[in-house]
Order: structure tokens, then C-alpha cells, then sequence
């Protein structure tokens, strides 16, 4: 077996994809020293003690063996246990991945792996818009392609709800987009989200574009989308405008790390911030937070119910004439 093959191998962190990843990675390179390499995985919920020592035994056909041991950090006694006696005596022909998401449970074969030299792999959580945008960037950097910031930002928007849509959304574009993906390929592609759509109505209601901001909304309403996310977005925008243009002056990628936003989100939230006061940006946040309560179910005043989507676009055009330079929402 080549010495670029792990015999002991650790992978860390909660991020089920990145985990499942770290495996493949290690499949493979078992697989290019012997292409009928054998695959177990050992699950906590179903171990049996003395279950490992059958696995790692030599077999009467020889051939090496990749065992993946899937969340220690769940384990009972006997599989902690079982490990630390593996460890103490590692068997030949035999690669030892264990998945280990969080906590201290296991600690012991934790600190026996890293003892023992184990290569450590991290999966660590994509939680934050910064961490899908920092996810999406090296995607397209391992493939040795690339992606405009505006574009990133609207693919996030459109599908980071999920980090499995997310990565087969940039393998997408990678195979079907030649040279920069920009955000162009990306609203063809993935338009219809109600993201997307959100993002694209905010863009346009914060540069005072009343005109395109009612025609992006209308379109989207009347194709079935519903308006509370599309608010969401526009409050978001509005906040991070908010954020950025009280944040003083500083390089993108400072003021990212500062305010806990991409640094495309910083540049995004200093062009849409142009022209505005803190009195007007102030009635636009208000007109939205209403918004927002009446789209969760409509308010009942006096005169009238006001529907989700009359609420949405109260709010819409309230945010296009406060951008425009008109004070009265």
C-alpha cells in the first residue's frame, strides 16, 4: 500500500456533507493502490461488542480494508472500548476512519488517534452567509473556476437553505457554464427561487427603480410565490445597508469580519446605501416590519384586511419613493 495512504484516519466536525466527503477522499485513495479494496461501515445505534476485531481480522482472500466508524460521539462503552483496544494494536490492511461531530464523548480514542499520528480532517458547520459564501468560493476554486461576488451572493440566495442544493447547484453551473459564472447564468438557472427573487426586488426597491421592483414583485406573486420570504429579504438588505453605513470606513473584508457578513455583502450594502439618510432608512425598516407582521396573516384595521400581497407591495413602494428622496412613506 502506497505511504500516502492513512492508515488512521479522524474526521471532525457536525457538517454531514463535508464528513461524507472526508470518506470518499479516503476511499479513493485506498482505491488507487488496490481497486477491490473493501468498504465497511460500523453504525453506533446497531454495534455489537467484539464487532470491530471482526472486521479488521485478516481475510482468507487478502486485500485491504477501509473501516468507517460513523458517529463516536454517540458511542456505548463497548465500542469505545473496542477502539482503544484496536488502537493499542493497529491490524495491517486495514484503513480506521472514525466520524466524530462534537462533544467528549469518546475523548479517549480521540486523544489515542491523535497520538498515534491519525490524519484529522475537519467538517466543519456551514451555518452563517459568510460560511456558504466562503463554501461556494472554494468550490469553484477546486474546480479551478470562477464565480463573480454578485453571483455567489445570488446563489446563496436562492439555494443556502440546504448545503447538499447548495453544492449541487455550483457542480451545476461548473459543468454547464463556460468561463466566469456570473449572475446572469445564475438567474437563469435558479431564478424562480423565491430568494433570488427577494434579492432582485430589494436591488431594485433600494435604488429607487419603482418601475422594475413592482414588475419583479408581480411576476413573482402571480406565478405562486409567497411574499413573507420575499420581505424577509428586503428587511435584511435594509438592516445591512443600516449596519454598513454606520460602520465607518474600512476595507470590505474588514468590515465582513467586523459586522459578521460577506465581504460581497458589504460592497452589495454600500452601493444600495447611496443617497440615503438614517431618517429615511429608518421609515423604510418600519414600513417593512410592518410588512412583515401583516404578511404573517394580515392585519385587521378598521377600513379593511390587508392581504399579504397588498402588504408586500405597500411596502415595496413605500421603500422605492423613501429611495427617491420622498420623506412621507
Amino acid at each position: 500500500m502506497s505511504a500516502a495512504v492513512p492508515t488512521l484516519v479522524l474526521v471532525t466536525g457536525p457538517e454531514e456533507l463535508r464528513a461524507e466527503r472526508a470518506v470518499d477522499s479516503v476511499v479513493e485513495a485506498v482505491r488507487t493502490s488496490d481497486a477491490d479494496a473493501e468498504v465497511v461501515h460500523v453504525h453506533t445505534e446497531s454495534y455489537q461488542p467484539g464487532e470491530l476485531m471482526v472486521h479488521t481480522s485478516p481475510s482468507l482472500f487478502g486485500g485491504w480494508t477501509v473501516l468507517v466508524v460513523h458517529d463516536l460521539d454517540e458511542a456505548d462503552d463497548a465500542l469505545v472500548e473496542d477502539l482503544s483496544g484496536y488502537l493499542d494494536q493497529p491490524a495491517d490492511g486495514v484503513t480506521l476512519v472514525v466520524l466524530h461531530k462534537s462533544g467528549n464523548r469518546g475523548k479517549r480514542v480521540l486523544d489515542a488517534l491523535k497520538k498515534s499520528g491519525a490524519r484529522v480532517i475537519e467538517a466543519k458547520a456551514v451555518k452563517t452567509e459568510r460560511d456558504k459564501h466562503d463554501f461556494v468560493t472554494e468550490e469553484f476554486r477546486s474546480a479551478r473556476r470562477k464565480i463573480a461576488a454578485d453571483a455567489v451572493g445570488a446563489l446563496v440566495l436562492a439555494v443556502g437553505k440546504d448545503l447538499r442544493e447548495l453544492a449541487s447547484a455550483c457542480e451545476q453551473l461548473i459543468r454547464d457554464v463556460e468561463g466566469l459564472v456570473e449572475t446572469e447564468d445564475v438567474t437563469t438557472y435558479y431564478g424562480e427561487k423565491v430568494e433570488t427573487t427577494g434579492f432582485r426586488v430589494a436591488e431594485a426597491a433600494l435604488g429607487g427603480d419603482e418601475a422594475r421592483a413592482m414588475a419583479l414583485l408581480r411576476h413573482a406573486m402571480l406565478g405562486g410565490l409567497d411574499p413573507v420570504p420575499i420581505v424577509a429579504v428586503l428587511a435584511m438588505q435594509l438592516r445591512q445597508v443600516g449596519k454598513v453605513a454606520t460602520a465607518g470606513r474600512g476595507s470590505s473584508a474588514q468590515l465582513a469580519r467586523d459586522l459578521g457578513m460577506a465581504p460581497w455583502q458589504v460592497d452589495a450594502a454600500r452601493r444600495a446605501s447611496q443617497g440615503w439618510d438614517g431618517q429615511r432608512l429608518g421609515a423604510a425598516i418600519q414600513a417593512v416590519a410592518q410588512a412583515d407582521v401583516d404578511v404573517k396573516g394580515g392585519v385587521r384595521t378598521e377600513v379593511a384586511v390587508r392581504s399579504p400581497e397588498y402588504a408586500v407591495e405597500r411596502a415595496v413602494l413605500t421603500v422605492c419613493r423613501l429611495a427617491q428622496g420622498d420623506g412621507r412613506p
